[in-house]
């Protein structure tokens, strides 16, 4: 293995590009990743990028779990064309490293604000927003996916989050968002860097 020829030395331009926006993403959230061009995850049904979660606080026993990106997995199971993603946990290690950490499983979970971007610039913006919120102490849930602003809104009121925001071109542009009360129906214009104070 030591002189094999490594797959990101081969990427064609879609594989980087998508690795790239993988990498902005963790970027624009802060969240720490390292590289490892040889890594192996056992299964050959991967078409995009695969990782693993280790957890600093475990010793030895740092692996809580893995997994990838499987695009055509579905299809070549029979099933229709659908992306897919998707990982295995360790249970026991999770709840290790939530002990590790003092941290404890919330009742009754309901989300402060559902947030609905509408693009890739607009999903960079609002990774960087609940990032904020949620150290503000805010529970915040994204809509991720290709799916139709109807869709994403339907999923928004399943989750029984307490305001929505659709946030897209024209509210980076403006700095605005409308937010929406669930339960009320009613929105109110809110600038971006007030959203903490509205909610």
């Amino acid at each position: 293995m030591a002189k094999a020829p490594l797959l990101m030395d081969y990427l064609s331009e879609a594989s980087r590009t998508h690795f790239e926006s993988v990498k902005r993403y963790l970027d624009t959230l802060g969240i720490e990743y390292q590289l490892n061009p040889r890594m192996v995850r056992g299964l050959d049904y991967y078409t995009g990028t695969t990782f693993e979660f280790v957890h600093e606080l475990l010793g030895a026993q740092s692996g809580i779990g893995g997994g990838g990106r499987y695009d055509g997995l579905m299809s070549e199971l029979g099933g229709q064309e659908l992306s897919g993603i998707g990982f295995g946990l360790g249970v026991d290690r999770a709840l290790l490293a939530a002990e590790a950490e003092g941290v404890i499983a919330v009742d009754g979970f309901v989300s402060d604000l559902f947030i609905i971007p509408l693009g890739d610039n607009a999903m960079v913006k609002t990774l960087e927003i609940a990032t904020q919120l949620r150290k503000a102490g805010k529970i915040v849930e994204i809509a991720f996916g290709d799916r139709a602003l109807k869709g994403a809104m339907k999923a928004a009121d399943k989750s029984g989050a307490r305001y929505v925001v659709v946030l897209g071109e024209d509210e980076i542009a403006s700095q605005n968002v409308e937010v929406k009360n669930m339960n009320s129906g009613v929105s109110i214009s809110v600038r971006i860097d007030s959203l903490i104070n509205a909610l």
